[in-house]
């Protein structure tokens, strides 16, 4: 009975969700005043209820998983009976149905949360972004029961369950999903925002207020989810990069871009009253991402191993969402632009104009992100095989993002409306010759390493003084937190920055056919394979080697290496798992291969210096939003009361 309670509750959840829209339509439209009050005093607890509904469906869903009850399609495709507890519960939301399901419960949450919290907002603008937020829950929950049900039952029972893809099955993927999604919600509240601000004509620092926390949060979960799907590759897939710029892990970065560009615009509009249309705009650009990310993961045009290659009816759905949604929003902007005024002016040298710069760099990086992932696929459906790989994207991608850098470099010390050039020069002098020095350095200790590096590495230390620039000279006692946190963030962009310049410029490799006893080199490493021997899981045998490796001295300390080759029986899977040693100015890298006639082994070695900056960085990243987001719900709330008070 958990199935059908949870697909009844799916089921009730839509009805809500179509329920939530009509009351908000005509609560809009109707004359009555007293039928409009009982249409504004319903959307809200529908709202709520309709979250608590989706919940509960998905909460059944994991429950059947955690039971492997093999008489539900969805868990005999994706479980196993002997598969630990934690990846029992990942398993329902590492496929198509379940994480559609997910999808959709943090969806119809937020709205609930809309309902619950939102204050700020004129109430009508309220009541047309809960339509808009119904709306798009609407076409999901369609989605879900006409295409992709979770619960469908499986008659008779399986013995037992396929089992998760075995590059699934770990702590880090078992979060990453998650963490992504909450963000490309978070997106889709940031569109119904717009949605709402649109259809009544409120677009104004209060709107931006009420929305700014939303694509705070959005951008924070984005942030987490991209590093800790990086470094799960890193490690997991055996292959020794931290970005292969796959389709896959472009539909993850597209949303952050655009996320990153709406946040410092809607912070504009927030604080200063500018960049009205353009706020909107991205609101719009960073949902149509997200979207675009659904359908490129869950249509089965894509090969990846973290897509869900299914049918392409499934895909055809969600493009005719996708063009539903994002072209219904368009035209509603097209038609409401004109009317939305332009909002206060400032000068080109302001901190709105560095933000503009900001804005206009993201969304040339995004526009060669999605050129470079969508080209190939087009030129697939007409008849020509092409690939777009990494050197593209670093070619045209990298100068841009360097060009990025350096804005950020001016932004936080421009004066806002606007500002003196000889000022700013004076400011900037620091940052520049920190990374004139680096740059120097580089060039001079390193010869051969390329451009794009060299800049890269300078950058990264002019960033890092420019970041803290604002707490010169300033009470740090009394200095918000929503500062602090744009300064960590930065000094974490400067610190990732450093982290893949110095990967790409430093990383050495070496591949071996590796015999017992025989030392190698790779970097200022020496290492030795000492032995294989069988190692056994939970659910999965393996061959181990015993790799020992010692820096310096032959017999200096010695660090263990036991990289694995693993057998997954259900289902049957060969994979790689990587042994790392990470020390503080860089991680040892190792890779077990397979044995050859001559019984040696293949060894792949590789010596990556200050690469754990790369991840370090996007945790500060992340951290610097934490920080932004509390300190704003803080002076929110502190108004609130002092206007409580006021009155």
């Amino acid at each position: 009975m958990i199935a059908e309670a949870g697909l009844a509750a799916l089921w009730f959840a839509a009805a809500l969700a179509l329920l939530q829209l009509v009351a908000a339509g005509l609560a809009l439209r109707v004359g009555d005043a007293a039928v409009r009050e009982q249409l504004f005093a319903t959307v809200r607890p529908v709202a709520i209820v309709q979250g608590i509904l989706a919940a509960l469906s998905f909460a059944l869903l994991i429950a059947l998983f955690v039971r492997s009850d093999m008489s539900v399609l969805l868990v005999a495709q994706n479980s196993h009976s002997a598969k630990p507890l934690l990846y029992k519960i990942a398993g329902a939301w590492g496929n198509h149905e379940g994480s559609m399901l997910l999808w959709v419960t943090v969806l119809a949450l937020s709205g609930g949360a809309i309902g619950w919290l939102e204050r700020q907002l004129e109430r009508r603008t309220l009541i047309a972004t809960l339509g808009a937020q119904a709306a798009i829950a609407l076409g999901f929950y369609a989605f879900l029961l006409i295409a992709s049900n979770p619960f469908t039952r499986l008659d008779p029972a399986a013995v037992d369950g396929l089992g998760l893809n075995p590059l699934l099955q770990d702590p880090g993927l078992a979060f990453h999903p998650p963490t992504l999604y909450f963000g490309y919600v978070g997106l889709s509240v940031a569109f119904s925002f717009a949605v709402g601000a649109m259809v009544t004509r409120d677009v104004g620092p209060a709107f931006a207020r009420a929305m700014r926390p939303w694509v705070l949060a959005a951008w924070i979960f984005l942030t987490i989810g991209i590093t800790a799907g990086s470094y799960w590759a890193y490690y997991e897939l055996g292959w020794g990069g931290w970005w292969f710029w796959d389709p896959v892990e472009n539909a993850s970065l597209m949303p952050w871009l655009a996320a990153t560009a709406l946040l410092h615009s809607v912070n504009v509009l927030a604080a200063r009253d500018g960049l009205r249309a353009w706020t909107l705009m991205l609101a719009v650009v960073a949902f149509s991402m997200s979207m675009l990310g659904t359908f490129l993961v869950r249509s089965g045009i894509l090969t990846s191993v973290h897509a869900f290659a299914v049918d392409p009816q499934r895909g055809t759905f969600i493009l005719v969402l996708l063009a539903v949604y994002i072209g219904g929003a368009l035209a509603l902007f097209g038609a409401r632009v004109g009317t939305v005024k332009a909002g206060q002016g400032f000068d080109p040298l302001s901190r709105e104009g560095g933000l503009v710069l900001n804005n206009l760099l993201l969304t040339v990086i995004l526009g060669i992100v999605l050129i470079g992932t969508l080209y190939p696929i087009v030129a697939q459906a007409m008849g020509e095989q092409l690939s777009v790989g990494p050197p593209f994207f670093n070619k045209t991608a990298g100068p841009v993002a360097l060009t990025l850098v350096a804005a950020m470099l001016v932004g936080p010390l421009l004066r806002w409306r606007r500002d003196d050039a000889n000022a700013v020069l004076g400011k900037l002098t620091a940052p520049i010759a920190a990374t004139m020095l680096v740059m120097a350095a580089v060039f001079v200790f390193a010869p051969g390493t390329g451009w794009m590096e060299i800049a890269g590495l300078g950058l990264a230390a002019g960033l890092a003084i420019a970041s803290v620039a604002p707490l010169w000279r300033r009470n740090l006692l009394r200095t918000p937190l929503f500062t602090w946190g744009m300064v960590v963030a930065h000094f974490g962009v400067a610190v990732s920055l450093a982290g893949m310049a110095a990967d790409s410029a430093f990383t050495e490799e070496r591949l071996v056919a590796a015999e017992y006893g025989q030392p190698y080199y790779v970097g200022p490493w020496r290492v030795v394979l000492n032995g294989i021997s069988p190692a056994i899981g939970d659910n999965w045998s393996a061959v181990e080697g015993k790799v020992t490796a010692s820096r310096g001295p032959v017999d200096g300390p010695m660090v263990l290496l036991r990289p694995q080759r693993r057998y997954y029986a259900s289902p049957p899977t060969d994979t790689a798992e990587a042994a790392i040693s990470t020390r503080l100015d860089g991680q040892l890298y190792a890779v077990l291969g397979h044995q050859d006639a001559q019984g040696r082994w293949q060894l792949r070695l590789w010596w990556k210096p200050w690469v754990t900056l790369i991840w370090f960085g996007g945790g500060l990243i992340a951290l610097g939003g934490a920080i932004s987001l509390v300190g704003r719900l803080l002076r929110g709330r502190r108004n609130a009361r002092r206007k409580e008070e006021a009155e």
